[in-house]
């Protein structure tokens, strides 16, 4: 038994409830504002935010929140919730199902639970810290992969990859896997995650665009690092991938000049 399952039980139900509320706002037609980083945000994304940030001073009052739309508190106690209230708005807006509700919650600098819920799909993913991953009720874990051509691939952020030295041999490097996708960044995470797929590059992301993921990713087996080779969801970066292809992934996104 997980020492987090008050936390995990916690995590779940809100989760659902902040996915429920954003779909009452998608029912009908939803507008959006442009934020200054030129992405998008919506009346849904401000108060599911609000609803979660309740939620956690209610039960937590103690912990600390960092959140994509604004808030944050100082913890007390050396723990913080981290927040997407809706990972994937331009897929929110646009009516497909590649967005999802994110919360992570660290702990010394540590992530030690997560939820990743998609309202459209009713599918909620979760993990704490020894307690392992789940895919609603039931355990997950990554594939048994071993070889690049037996692997799928997951990119997210094709337009971003031109800033690293490797770019110009991604093309070249991504032929060597069976295959490719590129479904969204929550998606992608969590199929590698449920063992549906191999690996997955993330360009460009946030603290509460990972949080969760990682702590879930590393519960169902998988080893994470961002482009620097650092296990940190602070690096702007990010890889997801069965052990067995750690090390030659993770010198590929490293690569400090071209090939």
């Amino acid at each position: 038994m997980s020492k987090y399952e008050k936390e995990l039980a916690f995590g779940r139900e809100l989760a659902r409830r902040a996915g429920a509320l954003a779909l009452k706002y998608r029912e009908g037609g939803i507008g959006h504002e442009v934020k200054d980083d030129e992405s998008p945000v919506t009346i849904a994304d401000k108060e599911c935010e609000k609803l979660i940030v309740a939620a956690i001073a209610e039960a937590f009052p103690d912990d600390g929140v960092l959140g994509e739309e604004g808030a944050t508190k100082d913890t007390s106690n050396g723990r913080k919730w981290i927040i997407d209230p809706i990972d994937g708005t331009r897929d929110f807006i646009r009516g497909t199902r590649a967005w999802s509700v994110l919360i992570g919650l660290e702990e010394a600098g540590e992530v030690v639970a997560g939820f990743a819920y998609f309202p459209s799909t009713d599918e909620l993913f979760s993990a704490s810290k020894g307690g392992g991953a789940y895919w609603n009720a039931d355990r997950m874990s990554i594939s048994n992969i071993t070889a690049r051509g037996q692997a799928l691939i997951c990119v997210n952020g094709f337009s971003y990859m031109r800033r690293f030295p490797f770019a110009e041999n991604l093309l070249e490097f991504l032929e060597t896997f069976w295959t490719v996708r590129s479904m969204g960044g929550c998606v992608d995470a969590m199929l590698v995650s449920s063992g549906r797929a191999d690996v997955w590059l993330e360009a460009q992301a946030k603290p509460w665009d990972l949080a969760p993921l990682k702590i879930i990713a590393n519960e169902a087996g998988a080893v994470t690092f961002d482009f620097e080779g650092k296990d940190t969801i602070y690096g702007g970066t990010f890889v997801i991938t069965v052990p067995a292809l750690a090390d030659e992934v993770k010198r590929f996104v490293t690569l400090k000049s071209k090939l």
